[in-house]
């Protein structure tokens, strides 16, 4: 039985980019935010053409959490087999952040680097981004329908933010209605204290809808 995502993780909180010289060949390793495939894509084909007169533009993306084998790429464009996309996909996969692609271009200076220079400079290439790189935290969230009693309106109230909950909506009717995001990981503790607070009376239903 596989192990549940994390529902926190890092990923990149905008586009970086690092550019290095390697045998007068130039190597611009450019990184960014991808929660989908297609918007991996999106940006692979945004850099194929920004560097349309480019030798190559190889690519590597890992969709999901960090680590994640579920949805992910990688290719060479052109170079020798193995010595662009894997590199730069195993770079990826071991770097601990999440929803990421990674676009290195390759001007040709002229002087072959070898299979070996090749992996070199395309791992490299995307270690050095990743170095630098600005992160934000990806938190998976869940949307819930609360209905209670107008007496637990303060109580209700004052304990949302103890977990990290956030009132999309609420409405006020023969009971008291609220829409409530949070993260995934306080569903369950959330519900336990509000059944705990209203003696078993509110109702909680979670809701499809995440971000």
């Amino acid at each position: 039985m596989s192990a549940p995502a994390p529902p926190r993780y890092p990923i990149p909180a905008s586009r970086h980019r690092v550019e290095e010289v390697i045998l007068r060949s130039r190597f611009i390793t450019t990184v960014a935010p991808a929660a989908t495939v297609e918007e991996a894509q999106a940006f692979m084909a945004e850099m194929r053409a920004e560097f349309a007169d480019a030798s190559h533009n190889c690519w590597a993306y890992v969709v999901g959490q960090p680590g994640s084998t579920g949805q992910n790429g990688m290719s060479d464009d052109g170079e020798p087999h193995g010595t662009a996309g894997r590199p730069m996909l195993t770079v990826l996969l071991h770097s601990g952040i999440g929803d990421v692609v990674a676009v290195v271009t390759r001007y040709f200076g002229g002087t072959l680097l070898g299979k070996g220079g090749l992996v070199r400079a395309y791992s490299g290439g995307v270690q050095l981004a990743l170095e630098s790189l600005p992160t934000a935290e990806k938190v998976e969230k869940r949307q819930l329908a609360l209905l209670f009693d107008y007496s637990f309106v303060t109580p209700v109230q004052r304990m949302l933010p103890d977990y990290e909950a956030e009132v999309l909506s609420e409405s006020y009717g023969v009971d008291v209605s609220y829409r409530v995001e949070m993260p995934v990981e306080q569903v369950e503790p959330f519900r336990v204290a509000l059944t705990n607070l209203t003696n078993d009376q509110a109702v909680v239903e979670e809701e499809e809808g995440q971000r």
